[in-house]
């Protein structure tokens, strides 16, 4: 079973995860507020006021900053490096966030020792619960058992995943093989339903069906379906579930009309408005902040390849509804990288690539003038990455939706770049497509927020860095 938190798709233990958390965070707070008065309630509540209302806001606060850095996502596959970073960055944007309540709230101050105290409860709460939950989580009860209706090329795809992200929260019990198709799963996992698809469900304890029929206008079995509906068994086609289970959109089985019908693609008023604030906010925020950074690398340029070398790459990219723009980058390859005019793919230790390009690359420092296309309406913060005109020529000939890419403004850092490493090929971008339909389809704020705390990950281990 999944939950909708904050607009985004949560498994029912992770929302376990979540409540459980939270209510420690509770009682962290108040811990801290007992143990910096010696375990006196009476007097800490004389001397800082009540803490239940002060447990309750900083319980809030570190949900939603642990939130945001991506920490309840159920495609979360940091390593145990990154899920530190990842931890101790949210508790501190937690600790911050809570420290600016009390401050604009002064009813609601609290001592600075006690939120220290916290934060460092905080930060073990999180790595204690997390380092035993993930045991849990991958135990089978813990995870939704699924039934496959179809045992083709379509219920194929489910059989086929390889990411243990993407399995991680269901079990197939079976699949259900029609007249009218091949068998394209292993036989040793075919049942059949000789007491009626519901009888099956209840011998195998079912919890949902996946309809992933190659043919659906053959044989459709909408009464066997209905039933099992009505006796509280879900039932889900392979599209919107391969969608929920990975985090894209799987376009080689896409039809339009799934599309059409399907949830999301949200672009009223106030998605702009958010859209446009995010982007100037988190613009001028980085850029005040990479300022002296951004001065270093253009006298490194200088110094590596001569006082008229470049500092900028320009190269002509294509935005929002297939319009062009100019894209700037420090320069990281030599000046006559591309001397034919025609736009390669990089390659791992290109020989292209300069030394002081080799380094800024690996750090993704080289993107940081793209700031400048995002404070001049080109691009997005968070988006698509766009591609030169060549490259989307192409693509659009061989990808199809290629082009709905394009119905969002590009973006620095994106979906695909956290769920995908660098890609080099055409197979790669259809991969990177797949994301980008799922990022545009559930675009939001807290989505962007969170993709943008992700990023920190990136940028800090060079994840997916070329």
């Amino acid at each position: 079973m999944h939950i909708r938190v904050l607009g985004q798709n949560m498994p029912s233990s992770t929302a376990l995860l979540a409540a459980l958390e939270a209510a420690l965070f509770f009682l962290v707070l108040i811990g801290a507020g007992l143990l910096r008065f010696n375990l006196d309630l009476q007097a800490a509540d004389l001397y800082e006021g009540s803490l239940w209302p002060r447990g309750m806001l900083f319980s809030a606060m570190m949900f939603t900053s642990l939130f945001a850095f991506g920490l309840y996502s159920a495609r979360q596959r940091a390593r145990t490096t990154g899920l530190m970073v990842r931890v101790v960055a949210a508790v501190s944007a937690g600790v911050a966030a809570t420290a600016l309540f009390f401050f604009l709230v002064p009813e609601l101050w609290i001592g600075r020792g006690v939120l220290g105290l916290a934060a460092i409860g905080a930060v073990a709460v999180v790595t204690g619960v997390r380092l035993g939950f993930k045991h849990l989580v991958d135990a089978a009860s813990f995870k939704r058992r699924v039934l496959v209706y179809g045992a083709g090329r379509r219920a194929a795809s489910i059989a086929q995943l390889r990411r243990r992200s993407d399995r991680r929260y269901f079990l197939v019990v079976g699949f259900v093989p029609c007249d009218s198709e091949p068998v394209m799963v292993p036989t040793e996992r075919l049942v059949t339903p000789a007491q009626g698809l519901q009888g099956l469900c209840r011998a195998l304890d079912v919890d949902e069906i996946i309809v992933a029929m190659d043919d659906r206008r053959q044989n459709f079995p909408v009464r066997e379906l209905l039933a099992c509906r009505l006796a509280g068994i879900d039932v889900i086609d392979l599209l919107t579930f391969l969608e929920r289970e990975t985090g894209r959109v799987p376009v080689e089985m896409l039809n339009p009309s799934w599309l059409i019908f399907s949830d999301g693609f949200r672009r009223g008023s106030l998605r702009r408005f958010t859209s446009n604030v995010l982007d100037v906010v988190a613009s001028l925020l980085i850029f005040i902040v990479s300022l002296p950074v951004m001065l270093l690398v253009m006298m490194a340029i200088k110094l590596e390849e001569g006082w008229r070398a470049p500092v900028f790459y320009r190269q002509e990219r294509v935005g929002l509804h297939g319009s062009t723009f100019e894209l700037l980058k420090f320069r990281s390859m030599q000046v006559h990288a591309e001397e034919n005019g025609q736009a390669q793919w990089a390659a791992k230790k290109d020989p292209r690539v300069t030394r002081v390009g080799a380094i800024i690359r690996g750090l993704r420092i080289d993107e940081l003038p793209q700031i400048l296309n995002v404070l001049r309406g080109h691009m997005s913060f968070v988006g698509p990455r766009p591609e030169g005109q060549q490259f989307v020529a192409e693509h659009a000939e061989k990808i199809p939706l290629y082009g709905e890419r394009h119905s969002v403004k590009p973006g620095i850092t994106g979906w695909a770049q956290l769920c995908f490493p660098y890609g080099s090929s055409t197979e790669d971008a259809v991969q990177k497509l797949q994301y980008d339909l799922y990022y545009i389809k559930h675009s939001c704020l807290i989505f962007d927020i969170s993709i943008l705390m992700q990023t920190v990950e990136v940028v800090l281990l060079g994840t997916g860095a070329r």
